[in-house]
């Protein structure tokens, strides 16, 4: 009785880490929650009082399906100041950057497309896929994880390419050298190009540039992004779209037969974040980055080797071991909870992913509990 395309979802494989997590926690012992792939800030106050305000104003009832006018606008406005000549006809705002990613290959993925991710990549983007009916290309990421063989792994089925700077679970912000290879392969073999760009903020080295900006390919660009990893939003579910407007008009579709639209009042916190003072993503991204300093000097103490941390919050390492084994045994013996890198892939089984969105003493706590697991 269960739909094929259901069937060919499976659970993830981070679930019995994330149940046992808890449960110890629950028993009281002293876990370190490194597996989260969330800001452990509070939102900030200016964007939780233009909820409130929202709220008492009677900004409760349904909105347009593609979001308020006020928030697209801001959004245009955002996009413009980033070099990127759209307006309101190519953004739509959906319940989450995720529910973005799922309208999207909807839209655009029929059965038996190929779409290539690169390997590893965010644990949601094959299902997504794979609800659409779509195959997924796994292409493995070069040595040094700024550079991936995508030509070697394009057909005739290939329909769409999906990059994701800085990189989640890698942490890599890409070159613009590799960028304009998957422009040139875009262009060469009439693809479109799934630009994930939820981390673009929160970056530690280097620039961000995305793809959108470079010749040709704002008309065949789906640009994902949002506010819960920029402005500690990951509850409020909102995020967005930037695409050609043949696109968002399916997914306009999509979303007025399913979730209606964003919720109401926190469409206003939107405004409030990417018009308001942006000195709190300032201050979130230096603390991350003291975080991601504070573990790179013990991984590099334990010669543990890790993929290129310029942006987002993870570190992901080389352990050595398979990183399921590894995950569950460490947490059993030393109550620190990570994430397996055969969650994000197929290539790389024996690296796990470490979050750093926890405080430096959490941090430091967790590099000693893994000198004495390794030892």
């Amino acid at each position: 009785m269960i739909s094929g395309r259901v069937k060919a979802v499976q659970p993830s494989a981070t679930l019995s880490i994330s149940a046992a997590a808890k449960k110890l926690a629950k028993e009281g012992k002293p876990v370190i929650d490194m597996g989260v792939g969330e800001p452990d800030f509070k939102t900030p106050q200016h964007i939780i009082d233009a909820a409130i305000k929202a709220l008492n104003e009677g900004k409760t009832f349904y909105t347009p399906s593609k979001g308020v006018p006020e928030l697209i606008d801001a959004i245009v406005e955002k996009a413009r100041a980033d070099g990127l000549d759209v307006d309101a006809k190519n953004i739509i705002v959906t319940p989450g950057a995720k529910y973005a990613i799922f309208e999207a290959m909807l839209s655009i993925i029929d059965r038996g497309d190929e779409v290539i991710l690169l390997d590893p990549s965010w644990v949601s983007y094959e299902p997504c896929v794979l609800m659409a009916e779509g195959k997924v290309v796994w292409v493995p990421h070069a040595e040094g994880f700024e550079d991936a063989p995508i030509e070697d792994y394009i057909s005739n089925k290939t329909k769409l390419i999906v990059i994701n700077s800085p990189s989640n679970p890698l942490g890599v912000v890409y070159p613009k050298e590799f960028l304009k290879k998957v422009r040139d392969l875009a262009i060469d073999n009439d693809l479109l190009v799934m630009s994930d760009e939820i981390y673009e903020k929160i970056i530690f080295d280097g620039e961000f540039t995305s793809i959108a900006r470079l010749d040709g390919m704002l008309e065949r660009t789906i640009i994902i992004n949002g506010f819960s990893k920029s402005y500690a939003m990951t509850g409020w579910r909102l995020g967005y779209a930037i695409a050609p407007e043949w696109i968002i008009k399916e997914m306009a579709k999509i979303q007025s037969h399913s979730v209606s639209h964003a919720t109401s009042f926190v469409q206003y916190a939107g405004i409030a974040a990417l018009k308001g003072d942006q000195k709190c993503v300032e201050e979130m991204v230096a603390e991350f980055k003291a975080r991601r300093d504070l573990l790179i000097e013990g991984l590099d103490r334990l010669g543990i080797k890790y993929a290129p941390p310029r942006g987002a919050f993870y570190m992901f390492i080389d352990v050595g071991m398979d990183s399921m084994k590894f995950c569950e045994e460490f947490l059993k013996k030393e109550y620190v909870a990570t994430t397996p890198g055969s969650a994000f892939g197929k290539a790389f089984t024996t690296w796990v992913r470490l979050s750093y969105a926890t405080s430096r003493e959490n941090i430091a706590e967790a590099i000693n509990r893994l000198e004495r697991f390794l030892s």
